[in-house]
């Protein structure tokens, strides 16, 4: 029988699939019905910031206690703590319930909350935490090396608080991507997520409005991923990488542990399939591991990077002309 065990973030994990941060993943009753059907570890809905201070505006507006900055003081606090307190709760019940890693998710946007968060979380016995970072680069006035020194500067102030695993999920709006996953393997961070999955807006062209896109990921999505983390595993060393977004089937999975991946996310194909498409995943890469004979992860992991193919273009290409013009 296959070994499907891999280490991520410093932790060991008894197979590479985790459930990403979501709903899914915001009760005890959920977090164990994911352990039963045999996923790896779980990423806690993230705690975010910017939803804590949106339930208090509206407290705040539905109570008029603007008119009384002492109740306003009070409604912010109370309401932010309340919060919190779930969320540390979620922490020390699930790692009661279950016997895999749990790894918290925080969302802030001002850097005090940051370290308040993480520390607490800590406190709490999270295993790891992945510290969900998104700024949208608006600011024409701002170059992207000021947006990319604010990641590093987070990084720095976390480290100096907290003793855990830290995991940095990021989109693709960097101009170089290996560069900036380069810099925080050099400053220690522990692992990186590719590619957070963001609210998208689109148009409602009858409605003449802006409504949200699909919020679901596609298995056409997964293309998205492969490159980099291909990319990424073979140029930086020693940088465990989670691939996220277009994991639906077994064969995804496969394919970003080929390219490097140490662990892969699973969220949107649970929403559509339920829970047991973890353990069909898993069965899918037992199967084929043992038809390839590979008795470990180890044996294949990165097999088909950057580094490791005799023709590591076929990562780098971005027009299709040169591809083409050989099946003409």
């Amino acid at each position: 029988m296959a070994d499907l065990k891999t280490n991520f973030a410093g932790l060991e994990l008894k197979n590479p699939l985790i459930v990403g941060s979501s709903g899914l993943t915001d009760s005890v009753d959920k977090i164990k019905d994911i352990a039963a059907k045999g996923a790896g570890a779980v990423i806690l809905k993230s705690l975010f910031e910017e939803q804590i201070s949106f339930e208090v505006n509206n407290t705040i507006s539905s109570n008029q206690a603007n008119e009384y900055p002492e109740a306003a003081d009070y409604i912010k606090e109370y309401t932010k703590n309340n919060n919190l307190s779930q969320y540390l709760n979620l922490i020390k019940d699930a790692k009661k319930a279950v016997d895999i890693p749990i790894i918290a998710s925080i969302n802030c946007i001002t850097a005090d909350e940051w370290i308040d968060f993480a520390t607490k979380i800590e406190q709490a016995g999270a295993d790891a935490i992945e510290v969900n970072v998104f700024i949208l680069p608006t600011d024409k006035n701002k170059d992207s090396a000021t947006v990319e020194s604010i990641y590093h500067e987070l990084f720095t102030k976390l480290k100096k608080q907290i003793k855990l695993p830290i995991i940095f999920k990021i989109g693709q709006n960097f101009t170089n991507i290996t560069a900036l996953l380069n810099r925080f393997n050099a400053v220690g961070v522990d692992a990186v997520t590719l590619f957070n999955r963001y609210y998208e807006p689109d148009i409602d062209i009858d409605n003449l409005s802006i409504k949200s896109a699909e919020v679901f990921s596609n298995p056409s999505d997964l293309r998205k991923v492969l490159r980099w983390v291909a990319i990424s595993s073979g140029k930086i060393q020693g940088l465990d990488i989670s691939a996220s977004t277009g994991v639906h089937s077994g064969e995804a999975m496969i394919k970003l542990l080929l390219a490097g991946a140490s662990s892969v996310q699973v969220c949107s194909a649970l929403y559509k399939n339920g829970t047991e498409k973890i353990t069909e995943i898993l069965s899918e890469l037992e199967n084929w591991m043992d038809k390839q004979s590979f008795k470990s992860i180890k044996d294949f992991q990165g097999k088909l990077n950057y580094e490791k193919i005799n023709n590591p273009e076929m990562y780098e290409r971005s027009q299709f002309m040169k591809y083409f013009s050989s099946h003409t």
